[in-house]
């Protein structure tokens, strides 16, 4: 029997209430927590954390080159001013050193203090910083949310999902065997997530998915897979940390008191979307802890989601769309 793989899932920010701190990503630690490998021991071990003040170096970004953690996901919820130099050095360490490495933001410049993470900084581009090399793309996307400028794609309200595009061949995050396609069909919405792009001096880096706006119509990059090589581990830029809170994956849980966007909730009354969102999650742990994606998992989660399918289906087969009684069935 292995060990499990040690994750940790980082923030940005000191703990603060009302912002995204890790506290506000505990479903998915929850999740990935839970799977089991056949022997019934854990596949994973989560460590979630926010960082320590920012006036001194923080204990375990400034030597995760030297820890035991088989991946880290970054969670960029800062203003600019997240990561010291001295931490963005340690964490490019970490990668050189065959650590995965997944660094996710959001819109304009929140999360720009990545730029200089090696490699996967590159893919990000904020508002003030390595913007977008395709100038026709510095423009705003949403124009609901009035005080957020470009890069802020909107696809969809929080709480609603969305359909990706695949680019390429399928990559193993994205897979699913119980898909026709054989690859995942939705992630979460956001109404202005930001940009991610193929570094052009990167040949282990590609775009895997894309999304489209639902107000203009413009495709934008989701994610961008750095597959390992012998300069570093596996690596994936994700255009928004939205795709992994709490807050996303059940409005019901709240979000901080800034949020001023409605909530949907088509991903509470779909069992496909919510599965196809903790399988993605699961797909990229796997994959960035250096383990095969198709690996044998008990994942009770997502078996439940599967039953929520068939009864799902079976509903739609014994009642009319517009049949009230199918409704109230199959609300919540």
């Amino acid at each position: 029997m292995g060990k499990p793989s040690k994750i940790l899932l980082q923030t940005t920010i000191q703990t603060a209430a009302e912002d995204w701190s890790i506290a506000r990503f505990s479903m998915l630690a929850d999740y990935l927590g839970q799977l089991r490998d056949p022997d019934g021991a854990p596949v994973f071990e989560v460590v979630a954390r926010d960082r320590g003040p920012l006036d001194r170096p923080d204990p375990v970004l400034s030597e995760l080159e030297e820890s035991d953690f088989a991946a880290m996901w970054l969670f960029a919820v800062d203003v600019g001013d997240g990561l010291s130099a001295e931490e963005c050095t340690a964490i490019s360490r970490f990668r050189a050193r065959g650590g995965g490495l997944m660094v996710t933001r959001d819109h304009q410049d929140l999360g720009s203090s990545v730029c200089t993470l090696g490699g996967v900084g590159a893919a990000h581009h904020f508002h003030s910083k390595n913007q977008d090399p395709d100038e026709s793309r510095r423009q705003i996307d949403d124009p609901f949310t009035t005080y957020i400028s470009w890069p802020n794609y909107h696809s969809g309200a929080n709480g609603d999902f969305q359909t990706i595009k695949i680019v390429g061949d399928v990559h193993p995050v994205l897979s699913d065997a119980a898909s026709e396609s054989g690859a995942i069909r939705f992630l979460p919405s956001h109404p202005h997530e930001g940009a991610v792009g193929a570094p052009a001096d990167d040949p282990t880096a590609r775009v895997i998915a894309m999304g489209v706006s639902k107000v203009t119509g413009a495709a934008f990059n989701l994610a961008v897979a750095f597959e390992p090589s012998p300069d570093g581990g596996p690596a994936m830029a994700q255009s928004t940390f939205h795709h992994f809170a709490d807050y996303n994956w059940n409005p019901a849980v709240g979000a901080p008191r800034f949020v001023s966007e409605p909530p949907g909730e088509a991903l509470a009354r779909s069992p496909q979307a919510r599965r196809d969102v903790r399988l993605y999650a699961r797909n990229l742990a796997l994959w960035l802890a250096g383990q095969p994606v198709d690996r044998p998992v008990h994942d009770a989660v997502l078996d439940g989601l599967h039953q929520d399918m068939v009864l799902d289906e079976e509903l739609e087969e014994s009642f009319p769309a517009s049949d009230p009684p199918a409704a109230t069935r199959r609300g919540g």
